[in-house]
């Protein structure tokens, strides 16, 4: 069963609360709705929403950045692989740390 746009914003909430300042939480839920929005334009009726592998590649970039979870957002939903590929770098390089402003 499809869970709504209002239970994955709560469903993502407590992500998006450990890695956002608390006064950019709104904000960051806000455009993941818009994002999940524009997926489903792109990709289809069968597709509701970010697959959950592209969720956890945008917030992992994003690190907490607002600037950066738009700009990323966007670029998933134009082509996710090029997300997906800075991500899994990301993840191979130990002690590596992006700052937000290196994607905005």
């Amino acid at each position: 069963m499809a869970i709504g746009s209002d239970g994955r914003r709560e469903e993502r909430r407590p992500r998006v609360e450990g890695t956002f300042p608390s006064s950019h939480v709104e904000a960051a839920l806000d455009l993941l709705h818009l994002t999940d929005m524009a997926w489903h334009d792109c990709y289809g009726p069968g597709e509701l929403a970010l697959p959950d592998p592209v969720l956890d590649d945008i917030l992992l970039l994003a690190d907490g950045g607002l600037v950066a979870l738009i700009r990323l957002s966007r670029e998933a939903v134009i082509d996710f692989r090029d997300v997906r590929v800075a991500a899994d770098h990301h993840r191979r390089i130990p002690g590596l740390h992006r700052r937000p402003a290196d994607y905005g």
